[in-house]
């Protein structure tokens, strides 16, 4: 356990403490049993790291950081792991990769049962459901979710620069303020263009080079690890699964003929949705619903698309079309904190209320003529009129 701590200390020690993300402070730390999923990437160790190191430097003795993928967990198990850091005086875990750890939901249940002078924060794979493990720990676990970097976000740890998170009652009510404050710091058109290109994961920074390659790598890691370690699927259904993504990846967004995809792929009906809505799970691509459909796994979802703009420019760049691209964006930032659904007329509808047609400058009202509270979000463009919003501002929800 030594060795752990040291390791443990020269994280936090070493972790940049300059950005944080979204969610760090929705996050009520003083649960006993925090649960943090998302996607690989998106910055959930640095989040844990970041808040040992501001509040918790004090009380090296009492915490500990480390993930469950270390090798110390082949011959040790997380209950007796855990049996042994309270008996050392510590009082706060932080447990990463908990997905990868076998028996995860039963040994979270029984250290919480077990220490109840323990705090445990732990985060795990998109797919992770810690209501369907072999324990229930839906009574003990708040799961969180983190998404990757919101255009406003990419803007403060790329630029330093901060803007406030915008409500939608703001954006759809009154954008031209918000937009003049945004105007007079930066030209977001300019930053636009290289969010939708590498700015939606942390990792960015480190290299715009490999930036497509370390996409591929996680979407490989995340079909060949991460999805077999919360789901029972073997190999067979891991070859299925990456041809269903490669076709997925060159037809994106489209509304999906359930029949004739199947074929394609050579799987059942039945098979392939349930591959939909894994591959969703994973953060791998999203599924815009009817409103009244919910998130059954018996229903066909309308339209499919890529979880980020990101993966366009690295799993089929020519495919990258401007079309795909604005919807994509609008779908994957206005998700993280509203209800998005399919509309019948238009591309959108949010929380019930609002309609939204996503297009570029000369885009019509037709679409969406005679609908109450119609939106259009326009691309390539910097102000509001009437009711065209630029579609960037849509980046400041979260």
């Amino acid at each position: 356990m030594e060795s752990l701590f040291q390791i443990s200390t020269s994280m936090v020690n070493s972790v940049d403490l300059r950005f944080k993300r979204y969610l760090r402070s929705s996050i009520n730390w003083n649960n006993r049993l925090n649960v943090i999923v998302g996607a690989r990437g998106t910055g959930k160790t640095t989040l844990m790291l970041q808040y040992i190191k501001e509040n918790l430097m004090d009380k090296t003795d009492e915490v500990l950081y480390t993930s469950l993928d270390d090798l110390y967990f082949s011959k040790t198990n997380l209950v007796d792991f855990a049996g042994e850091f309270v008996k050392r005086g510590g009082k706060y875990l932080f447990l990463d990769e908990v997905h990868k750890y076998k028996n995860w939901s039963q040994e979270l249940k029984s250290s919480y049962d077990y220490y109840p002078e323990l705090k445990m924060v732990v985060t795990g794979s998109s797919a992770l459901d810690i209501f369907k493990g072999k324990a229930d720990l839906s009574r003990r676990a708040i799961l969180y979710r983190l998404n990757g970097l919101s255009f406003r976000e990419y803007i403060e740890f790329k630029y330093g620069i901060s803007f406030p998170v915008l409500t939608l009652d703001e954006v759809f009510g009154n954008p031209s303020k918000p937009i003049l404050a945004i105007l007079q710091e930066v030209k977001p058109i300019k930053l636009f263009e290289e969010y939708i290109r590498w700015g939606y994961y942390p990792f960015f920074s480190e290299g715009l080079l490999e930036y497509p390659i370390r996409i591929k790598q996680i979407v490989n890691h995340v079909l060949d690890v991460d999805l077999p370690s919360v789901e029972n699927i073997d190999f067979n259904a891991i070859h299925h699964l990456r041809i269903l993504l490669s076709v997925l990846s060159e037809m994106v967004p489209f509304k999906p003929n359930i029949v004739k995809l199947s074929k394609q792929v050579g799987i059942s009906r039945e098979t392939l949705l349930r591959y939909l809505y894994l591959l969703e799970r994973a953060d791998l691509i999203m599924l815009l619903q009817t409103e009244t459909k919910g998130n059954s796994k018996m229903n066909k979802p309308e339209k499919v698309y890529l979880n980020n703009t990101n993966q366009f420019y690295a799993l089929s760049p020519g495919h990258a079309n401007p079309g795909s691209i604005r919807e994509t964006f609008f779908f994957n930032q206005t998700r993280e904190k509203h209800d998005v659904g399919y509309a019948r007329s238009g591309d959108f509808v949010i929380d019930g209320k609002f309609t939204v047609e996503v297009g570029g400058r000369n885009k019509p009202q037709k679409q969406i003529k005679g609908i109450e509270n119609a939106f259009i979000a326009v691309d390539n463009t910097e102000y509001a009129h009437q009711n065209r919003i630029p579609l960037w501002l849509f980046g400041f929800l979260y």
